[in-house]
């Protein structure tokens, strides 16, 4: 079978790959990137579906509008306004979770040999959506504060991109929280270039103690001509349940026209049952408490896991202690001549029984073969603890 050529730029999740390993009994798996289930509200969830079903079963069964179901997008604006942003409904759409409107993204905007710039690393899935729609990506360095803005400058001016995708708060993999004054200096740069920004939130939500920055979306109101060079990308996915597949665009009037029309092409729609059920949630007021409640749990485990890496793993390894989302980024020092192949080192792990995602893949160039990626999402304290204990075996 001859396959189209645009396959010959991507490659298999490096993820899902190692997943097909994970089947072994008793091990302990900090390599996902998914939320734990039991954070989910069922309950609520129940009582949404039941409402959608009792209230307006013909909106939640039938076929709807590309751009979403009415009642969701309203609920999605209100939800926007708690966090600093003014977007009337016709300024989003719904999408089948926030990779479909990456996805949307590079439809729309990518030729094949554009540029783009994103983090190194960022999200394995954006690498791979946007190669295969033909993008020669450009790595922009980032630290704990998020990406290197002088830097990301000097890209801006020499590549000039067709967009720069970032993820500013609770990055996956590498959990850096963009700090206020580069966000306003992104701000700043959308308008000098003119050059638009994406801004991807799926973990803005998920905060550990104090909130972070307001989102650049938010911010763009104090800064003269950015909001037209802002595309914001939200989703249900980390805080409320992944199987909803409820996520959002928000973007000027000519991208969303366009993205509409290419999601038309692939699904017609989100699933207007989903979408009702969440509409009746965020109705519900019960939101407020469940992010009150996934907070604090992944908070205790993103300090157990602080603590068990520094414990039982010492010098070898560094990280920054994240302040919100469901990831650790650490590197291997290789200090006292202990391995610093973090590739090495996950295939030592698995015969402990332990499993992270080696870092490389979420480098779109020059891979950084030290890194590696740990979730703390679905262990318990316990079992974060012995997951540690038997990588620090490993190493």
């Amino acid at each position: 079978m001859q396959f189209a050529s645009r396959l010959d730029n991507v490659e298999t999740s490096a993820i899902r790959e190692l997943f097909k390993l994970l089947g072994k009994p008793g091990i302990i798996s900090f390599a996902g990137g998914f939320p734990d289930s039991a954070m989910f509200d069922v309950e609520g969830l129940k009582e949404a579906s039941q409402k959608a079903l009792t209230e307006e079963p013909g909106g939640a069964l039938q076929y709807g509008a590309t751009e979403g179901y009415e009642p969701l997008r309203t609920q999605l604006s209100a939800f926007m306004k708690t966090k600093g942003v003014d977007v009337d409904t016709s300024g989003l759409i719904v999408t089948t979770g926030s990779q479909q409107a990456l996805d949307l993204l590079g439809k729309t905007m990518i030729s094949p040999g554009d540029k783009v710039i994103v983090e190194g690393p960022t999200f394995l899935a954006t690498i791979q959506c946007f190669r295969l729609y033909g993008a020669q990506l450009i790595s922009a360095p980032i630290d704990a504060n998020g990406v290197k803005t002088d830097e990301l400058e000097k890209l801006i001016a020499e590549h000039k991109p067709k967009f720069v995708y970032l993820i500013p708060t609770f990055g996956n993999p590498s959990g850096a929280m963009l700090s206020l004054e580069r966000r306003k200096k992104v701000l700043e740069l959308a308008v000098k270039y003119q050059t638009l920004i994406v801004e991807d939130d799926p973990y803005g939500d998920l905060y550990f103690g104090e909130a972070p920055p307001p989102s650049i979306l938010a911010l763009s109101k104090d800064v003269p001509g950015s909001r037209e060079l802002l595309a914001h990308c939200g989703s249900l996915s980390k805080v409320l349940s992944p199987g909803l597949r409820i996520g959002w665009m928000i973007a000027p009037a000519e991208l969303l026209a366009k993205a509409t029309m290419c999601k038309q092409f692939s699904d017609a729609h989100t699933s207007t049952f989903s979408q009702a059920t969440a509409a009746q949630y965020l109705k519900s007021g019960r939101m407020p408490a469940t992010l009150a409640h996934v907070r604090e749990v992944y908070g205790q485990r993103a300090q157990a896991m602080g603590a068990a890496l520094k414990r039982e793993l010492g010098d070898a390894v560094s990280f920054t202690q994240p302040q919100g989302g469901l990831f650790f980024w650490a590197r291997l020092t290789g200090a006292n001549g202990k391995l610093a192949d973090a590739n090495e080192l996950a295939k030592r792990a698995i015969e402990k029984l332990v499993a992270f995602v080696p870092g490389a893949p979420f480098y779109a160039e020059k891979p950084d073969l030290a890194t590696l990626r740990l979730s703390f999402a679905t262990a318990d304290v316990a079992k974060i603890e012995e997951g540690v204990k038997r990588l620090g075996q490993a190493l």
